[in-house]
């Protein structure tokens, strides 16, 4: 059976796998003015940090926070500075 079904695709093993958070979810932390993969793994909002944690812009956020997080997309970026905040890259 093996033989006879063919293999599909490519599975990439450098892969990296990120664990995603839009604004949203962010927005909620209260009580903090810096955001960071201990405090969400701490309060389980990310269960994982896998290779990292991915910020999305999905959402709002309507304070000045310091968001530290290993990537960016450019829409959640902008949005938090524009809230008064900052992004911070993790190396």
């Amino acid at each position: 059976l093996q033989r006879r079904v063919p293999k599909r695709g490519f599975t990439n093993i450098f892969r990296k796998e990120y664990a995603v958070l839009n604004l949203s979810r962010l927005d909620r932390i209260e009580g903090t003015d810096v955001i960071d993969p201990e405090l969400l793994l701490k309060r389980r909002i990310v269960k994982k940090v896998r290779d990292g944690i991915k910020i999305l812009g999905h959402g709002e956020i309507h304070r000045p926070v310091t968001v530290r997080a290993h990537k960016f997309s450019r829409k959640a970026a902008e949005k938090i500075q524009a809230a008064g905040g900052r992004a911070e890259v993790l190396g």
